[in-house]
């Protein structure tokens, strides 16, 4: 049999058709990411060109250039999956604690030693001793004051 036998022929006239027949899988070549990476970078060695080393490989160009930039791309983090249980827990309540009692007004203690000036500024006493400078007292009852 010769392979004109085997062209189709619509009519005399038209020219020889070839007829071409895979007997492949037909499938896509399926690359490990390993021989991924090898190919990568083999094509970034010095005096190697992009289509020298597609060819070696029988791949495209085009297929090797996606790849080269699938590798420069940074790695993204893949999002923790949510959970899709959540355990309860349940304890027992704790008791709420004592709301505070007001604050009474403090009771003057009578002091043994003369000479001595006690103040009360919204609730802050302050004692001033014998011998204090004033310009001190004067500041610190300003301050006080302005706290108040």
């Amino acid at each position: 049999m010769t392979i004109s036998e085997l062209t189709l022929k619509s009519n005399d006239e038209e020219p020889v058709r070839r007829l071409e027949i895979f007997t492949g899988s037909g499938r896509r070549r399926e690359w490990l990411p390993e021989e991924k990476a090898r190919i990568v970078a083999e094509s970034y060695e010095f005096g190697e060109t992009v289509s020298a080393v597609a060819r070696r490989y029988a791949l495209s160009p085009q297929q090797l250039f996606a790849w080269r930039r699938a590798a420069r791309r940074p790695l993204v983090a893949s999002p923790a999956p949510e959970p899709l249980f959540v355990p309860a827990v349940v304890t027992a309540a704790l008791p709420e604690p004592a709301p505070p009692r007001p604050a009474r007004p403090r009771k003057r203690e009578a002091t043994g030693a003369t000479g001595v000036i006690e103040l009360e500024i919204d609730g802050i006493a302050m004692r001033v001793g014998r011998g204090a400078d004033a310009k001190t007292v004067a500041a610190v009852i300003r301050a006080l004051k302005a706290t108040s």
